[in-house]
């Protein structure tokens, strides 16, 4: 590679450290639910881990007493189609089909597998995707893969949704509503009913529903927010992940035998990469058989964030969120950083959101809650912001 093309991605790369955008691995090292950086122990607000399964170490410890040298298989070694579905694959798959009642599932390798493969395998040239303008990329990523048009309509604006809805239903063969359940950067949610009641206006319209930010956290068994609402039956496509609330790594679909027998055939991120290891099949179905009796967890996580969440409001912060997700908002990234620093040096581990993951002018400090945190160390946050 010659020296001019690499001058254009250095170039690239001080364009984004002027606007204080510029990003880099952080070397961390994890101890439970604190991180330790650069020599100083802070505890970590900007994990996923939300009901503090993946830093519980006697749960851990539970799981390695049921491994053996036999069942111990930390590589599939091949796709699902060919040599590397595995009976723990059919297990877990079969729990996910009894917890949400659904006559079917299927597992995938990421939450963004998941999204970039679905939405081009299910749609084409005579399909609408309709997408909430927060959605994440992930989704915006696998529309672009396919062929289908695309539109997207503002934040939760539910009368814009239906009006593009009246206004295109009889144009296309099918039409998809894309959305998620708690928003990842804004943590607010979304009326799962009243997207349900705009889906049966007509017949060819479809939802589909990424609860990536909801499963464990969400529900009387942490199925989620359709659980809460009442309308697992009637998402099309009902997604999740296990690498946040669940502590493991993975996505899935809940959905109708027909359509996971159709991306069976159709998913090129699904056909054409290694399957997870048994291992890690094995770990999510120990987690999320234990998850589904973490009421307390629930409740408690619940119970800090509303806390955290009005303090923000009383300080003059705008906090959109209802969720276990609060943002910080404070418009420029440069500021933006600065002010995550000086929470890190109090010992609060909390990262800057710039963009291109939010728009310009919209930076904030994201506060990732876990039901690991306790009273206390919420109390003290609260102090210092």
């Amino acid at each position: 590679m010659g020296q001019g093309l690499l001058q254009l991605y250095r170039k690239e790369l001080l364009l984004l450290e002027e606007k204080s955008n510029r990003r880099n691995l952080p070397d961390i090292i994890h101890q439970g639910r604190k991180v330790i950086r650069q020599d100083k122990q802070m505890l970590n607000l900007s994990s996923n881990d939300y009901l503090g399964l993946a830093s519980n170490l006697s749960l851990r410890k539970a799981f390695l007493e049921n491994l053996t040298p036999d069942n111990f298989l930390p590589s599939s070694s091949s796709s699902r189609l060919l040599t590397g579905n595995f009976t723990a694959n059919r297990e877990l798959e079969e729990l996910l089909c009894r917890l949400f009642e659904s006559e079917s599932c299927l597992v995938f390798n990421s939450g963004y597998h998941m999204n970039t493969g679905i939405l081009p395998a299910v749609s084409d040239s005579k399909t609408l995707i309709l997408a909430d303008k927060l959605v994440h990329a992930s989704l915006i990523d696998g529309i672009r893969l396919s062929t289908a048009k695309f539109g997207r309509y503002k934040h939760n604006d539910y009368e814009q949704l239906e009006a593009l809805l009246r206004k295109n239903h009889a144009e296309y063969e099918r039409i998809i509503i894309v959305t998620e359940s708690i928003f990842s950067m804004d943590g607010d949610e979304v009326d799962l009913r009243k997207l349900v009641t705009l889906k049966k206006l007509y017949p060819n319209i479809m939802l589909y529903v990424d609860e990536a930010h909801a499963i464990g956290v969400r529900g009387a068994k942490g199925l989620g927010c359709a659980e809460e609402q009442g309308c697992m039956t009637d998402i099309d496509f009902l997604t999740g992940t296990f690498g946040k609330a669940l502590a493991s790594v993975g996505g899935y679909i809940i959905c109708r035998k027909v359509i996971r027998e159709y991306l069976i055939n159709k998913m090129r991120t699904l056909i054409f990469t290694t399957a997870l290891p048994p291992v890690n099949l094995m770990w999510t179905r120990f987690v999320l058989e234990r998850s589904v009796c973490l009421t307390d967890k629930r409740e408690y996580l619940e119970k800090i964030s509303n806390r955290l969440r009005e303090q923000l409001i009383a300080k003059g912060y705008v906090c959109p969120s209802t969720s276990h997700i609060i943002p910080m908002m404070i418009g420029g990234s440069r500021e933006t950083v600065q002010k995550a620093e000086q929470m890190q040096q109090k010992g609060f581990y909390m990262l800057p959101v710039r963009p291109p993951t939010v728009p310009e002018g919209s930076s904030r400090i994201r506060i990732s809650l876990t039901a690991a945190i306790c009273a206390e160390e919420i109390e003290n946050l609260i102090a210092l912001l």
